[in-house]
């Protein structure tokens, strides 16, 4: 058993980030100190979300220029920290090369930060922000699963730089932290697996990620006329947040943590936002033909293959979240939550003013 304390200060790396900035607020909320990690303290639309919770709460917080791929980079924020959250990683579909601009920040990054750890003799635990993404690449990985339900113990064999690269990189960089892991005594690792987090960011600035370019695409028309039915999990931030901050705190921790809180589907999704967002906005109401999503969606999007679509349209997903309850003590929210309050703040961010809204070809 690891037992941290709270008098100590906590490093957080890629602290403005949209899981990292509610686990900030939950470590501030209980009176921590803050190390946090950014590439650019000085950015405050990056930042200055954070400076506003370090007042309104009782703990503090102290910033730290850091790069995932500089070496040495992290020394100062981690000094005299028991308690270290590796938040950091790429989260884009948009990259031109696979290897440097996903695996490369995702393993190296990871090295960087664990070796860091070693380094610093206060360390106690290392809570790793890794994915579901380490354990699937598609739905019908759940043909060759034990049971046909995705558990801690199934590790990702399909991802691959040349397919689903982003997957490839989640895989790559949570191998090498438990091959870190093992080679000292000094601390241990945590590992929370997120599958796909939506939910309200505390930056109202910060909806650019690959969540809110789905939440995006649900509300500007692009999809009107339907969906590919698409089986994911789905887990609010909020909730991922906390998983973090028990995850860090909970001495009997241990091993990888599934954190999902509804096996689901992106038409569920769209349904989801119809009671309060359906008579505003053209958020669709059913599914398209698995046929006629294989034939357009790769013209449509050139980042979506056929291969995928053949994959997961109208296949199901499924995840044991049972670990996280039992372990961690979690509770979901409500998916219609989760999704209205994601949904409200794209809204609050004028998002949809800036582009007409209008149908894609899909769509027709």
């Amino acid at each position: 058993m690891t037992r941290i304390s709270k008098n100590k200060p906590v490093l957080v790396t890629g602290a403005n980030g949209y899981v990292a900035g509610w686990l900030v607020k939950k470590l501030l909320e209980e009176g921590c100190t803050v190390h946090a990690a950014v590439r650019d303290p000085e950015n405050q639309e990056k930042v200055s979300h954070l400076h506003e919770l370090a007042e309104e709460h009782a703990g503090t917080i102290h910033f730290f220029k850091t790069d995932l791929l500089d070496e040495g980079s992290y020394a100062e924020a981690m000094q005299g920290c028991e308690l270290v959250f590796h938040t950091a990683s790429p989260f884009t579909s948009d990259y031109t090369d696979p290897q440097r601009d996903l695996v490369d920040p995702a393993v190296l990054g990871t090295e960087n930060v664990l070796d860091q750890a070693t380094r610093t003799p206060t360390v106690k635990r290392v809570v790793l922000t890794s994915s579901c993404a380490a354990i699937y690449t598609d739905c019908t990985d759940l043909d060759i699963t034990p049971g046909n339900i995705f558990t801690e113990g199934i590790w990702n064999s399909t991802a691959s730089l040349d397919y689903q690269p982003y997957s490839y990189s989640k895989t790559m960089a949570e191998k090498t932290a438990w091959e870190r892991q093992e080679q000292q005594e000094q601390w241990d690792l945590v590992v929370i697996n997120p599958c796909l987090v939506m939910g309200p960011p505390l930056n109202p600035r910060a909806t650019t990620s690959e969540s809110f370019t789905i939440l995006k695409q649900l509300g500007d028309g692009s999809m009107k006329g339907g969906v590919p039915d698409i089986g994911l999990g789905v887990v609010d931030v909020r909730d991922v947040a906390l998983a973090h901050y028990r995850a860090g705190f909970t001495p009997e921790a241990e091993g990888r943590h599934i954190t999902c809180g509804h096996n689901t589907s992106l038409l569920e999704l769209a349904l989801a936002l119809q009671p309060a967002f359906g008579k505003e906005y053209p958020i669709p109401r059913r599914a398209l033909p698995k046929w006629l999503v294989t034939l357009l969606g790769p013209i449509m999007d050139k980042t979506i293959s056929r291969r995928f679509l053949k994959n997961n349209v109208n296949r199901r997903w499924r995840a044991d979240n049972s670990k996280s309850k039992e372990a961690l003590g979690m509770t979901y929210r409500p998916l219609r939550e989760t999704m209205e309050d994601a949904f409200q703040a794209l809204i609050d961010s004028g998002v949809f003013e800036e582009k007409e809204v209008a149908n894609s070809t899909i769509s027709a």
